[in-house]
Formats: structure tokens, sequence, C-alpha cells
């Protein structure tokens, strides 16, 4: 069969599509990959084959400092309603979804739109692949025909407030009811022939990387299951990871949003390298190139480089300290590794507190990872048993789901009942 991936132009989102994109191509199935043109080295980089379609353009409209700055606490409003009770309603959904609606989905989505219907339509793929975020993905594979299924990059965010809208909207008068979404999407199934259905917001199915103890499933949805498969672009194992510790190594890592999007971390990196220096363990540090200089000093016990694969240094740790994202937490669960979550964006802190609850790890918001409660719970992870049994028991539970290459049958059946 064929099958058309598209996402938005962001190579973190980007990562976690490749792996199920290789399987199926290993599978003997046709594979592209469509998105901005921008983004097609980004695409060719995985050896993957890129589709150029429409204009570049950035996600959601330029946003000023302080306004990117606020969004890096937490999930970006309105779908902060999914883990805030207090904004789990009608009065705070129903404008803030207006404004997701108008000022970043059709924005990021109407500069790709037409061509990815026109490209679909002229290829005809039998499944479209798509990430939350590329609405236009669902529309181009209604336009032509085929099944089509959301890849999550992340705990269900995006579909669970959907399922949280749409009960609210249901429960208003008919007179006050609003969809700005539905709207949308609706306006483009018109033009292309075809009537809305919800299938637009969230898909045939959705692929889910993560194991039920670590997803929040949003109600009504369908998901498969997948084991993440970790993928970071192009990367060197370097010698010295060749060689065994000499002491436990505890692997650090505040990932890379923090500094390619936003104005650098927000832990107080020296704070914690000074106090994990005092424990009788070897410290392997992830900084960025740019905020090394701002290290006053190096603790003899730690090593930092600028960037280490994390799926090759993951195994060699007695215990790891990052940021919660999704590829990070993921990767280390594939191993019976215990993580300590200093969490602040986006899933992490939902991430990070259903880790804990497993107890495979321990978590701190960043606003309290000062240096002694960092070292104080790596301490704990070292010489606590419970959390290297328990992080066998998620690594068991991560190693049951399927592969990429085992979900493939499953896909070609999936997509024969919705084409």
């Amino acid at each position: 069969m064929r099958v058309m991936f598209t996402a938005v132009p962001a190579k973190t989102i980007f990562q976690y599509m490749v792996p199920l994109a290789w399987a199926l191509r290993a599978a003997g199935h046709e594979v592209v990959f469509a998105s901005q043109p921008g983004f097609a080295d980004v695409i060719t980089s995985a050896g993957l084959t890129a589709v150029p379609v429409g204009r570049d353009r950035e996600l959601r409209m330029v946003r000023s400092a302080e306004e990117l700055e606020a969004e890096r606490v937490g999930i970006p409003p309105p779908y902060d309603a999914f883990d805030d009770p207090e904004k789990a309603t009608w009065e705070y959904l129903k404008p803030g979804m207006a404004r997701a609606a108008n000022l970043w989905h059709r924005y990021g989505n109407f500069p790709i739109i037409a061509d990815l219907v026109e490209f679909a339509r002229h290829w005809k793929p039998d499944l479209v692949v798509w990430e939350p975020l590329t609405f236009a993905g669902p529309v181009a594979a209604r336009a032509a025909g085929a099944a089509h299924a959301r890849l999550l990059f992340s705990v269900d965010v995006y579909g669970g407030v959907r399922t949280l809208y749409r009960r609210l909207n249901e429960r208003q008068p008919p007179e006050l009811r609003s969809d700005p979404m539905a709207d949308w999407l609706a306006g483009y199934a018109r033009k292309y022939g075809f009537d809305f259905t919800e299938d637009l917001l969230t898909g045939d199915f959705t692929v889910d990387q993560l194991p039920r103890s670590l997803q929040v499933e949003a109600d009504g949805l369908s998901y498969v299951r997948m084991r993440y498969v970790p993928y970071g672009g192009p990367a060197v194992v370097p010698g010295w990871l060749r060689e065994p510790p000499r002491r436990p190594r505890v692997g650090f890592t505040m990932g890379l949003s923090a500094t390619e999007t936003y104005s650098g971390y927000n832990v107080d990196v020296q704070d914690i390298l000074d106090h994990l220096g005092e424990l009788d363990v070897e410290v392997v540090a992830t900084i960025a190139a740019a905020e090394q200089p701002k290290l006053r000093r190096v603790p003899p016990n730690t090593r930092v480089v600028s960037y280490v694969p994390w799926h090759a240094l993951a195994p060699t740790c007695a215990a790891v300290v990052h940021h919660a994202g999704a590829a990070t937490l993921a990767t280390t669960a594939l191993h019976p590794v215990p993580q300590l979550s200093l969490h602040y964006h986006f899933d992490q802190p939902t991430l990070a507190r259903k880790l804990a609850a497993h107890g495979a790890g321990l978590e701190i918001h960043t606003t309290r990872a000062t240096g002694p409660a960092v070292a104080g719970a790596v301490d704990r992870l070292l010489t606590e048993p419970s959390f290297t049994r328990r992080a066998h028991d998620l690594r068991d539970e991560m190693h049951a789901l399927p592969s990429a290459a085992e979900l493939v049958p499953h896909l070609e059946e999936l997509t024969a009942k919705h084409r």
C-alpha cells in the first residue's frame, strides 16, 4: 500500500514518526513524507522521501518574548485545561479554543492544505499518518479516499481536550453552542466534496507510543499501541561510551527545547552539578554548547558534552536526571534505569507524575529543583532497590508492546477497514 506521512516542520515531532515510516517501508510499502519545503532536508537526512508542499511558515503567529516565555511552563492555553480542573470549563475553553483555532491551527495549516490535497489526489495514498497538529493530513486523506491515523508524540493532550470540549459544548443551549475547530474543518470538507466528521480532529484511529501506565487516554477514541523506538537523527557513539563506568553513572539532560526554542535552562545547572559532584558517582551531563560557557566550574566526577545519543547513554546509567520529555523518558524506560524528572513544560508534569506513581522514579518541579534536592533524590534512586524493581517492571511493559514492524500487519487491516 501507499502511505503518506505529514507533520509540522518541527524536528522533535518528526523524529517520533521516523521509526514507523521505516517499518512500513521495510515491509515493502511505498512511503513518502510531506511537509513544508524548508523541512525537506530534515526528512531526507532520515533516509525518507520528502514531498515539499505549500510554503514555509512558522507553526504559530509571531509571539512576543514574554508570551513565549510564559508558555514554557505547563501546557499552552487553552490545552492547559487538560491538567488544570479549574480551567476545564466552558467559560475558559470557548474563547480559548476560538483563539487556538484562528491564531494557531488555521495559521500553521493553511500554507500546505491545498498543495497537500492536490498531491494526495495525484499519488492516491491508502493511509495518511499525521501528528496532532497537522490537520491538513486528515483533510487530504478524506479528499483522496484514504484511511488516516494520528500518531502521538506526547500524552494525548489534544485528544483529551477535544473530548472535554465536545462534552461541554453539548451541555450548552443550542443557541450558545460553538465549535470553531469543527467549523474550520467543515469548510474544507465542503470544498473538497465530503462531510465533516469527528475523525478530522482525532483520526480514524490513534497510534500511541507510550504504555498505559504513562498515558492518559481520551474517552471514546480508538488507540493502537506501539513500542517507542528511539530516533534522534544522525548520531555518532563516542569512544568513551564503550568503556564501562568505574562508578555508578548518572546521566543528565534538560532537553533541546530549552535552548532551541526558549532562552535557556530554567534550572540552576551549576548548582545541580556541584551537588551531584559530592556523590560517589560518574556524571555525564549533556549541555548545549551555547550554555557551557555559563558554567563556572565542572566537578571532577563530571563529563560535560554537547550531545550524546541518549539511547546509547541510558543503558550504561544507574540513574538519570532529565526534563521528562516524552522521548527521553520513554528511551530511558526501555532499560531498567530509575529516573528523576525535573519537569516544567507541556506534558512533562503529567509524564513525571505518572512515572513517580508507577514507582520507577521521582519527580521535582523545576521551581523546587535545587542542587541539594536533586542530589538527595538521585541518592535515593541509587540506594533504594524499589526504584530499580519498578524500572524493570516499566521496561517489561514497554517491551510487551508491539514493535513498529510488528504493528504493520495491523495497520494494513485498519487501512482496509477505513479507506
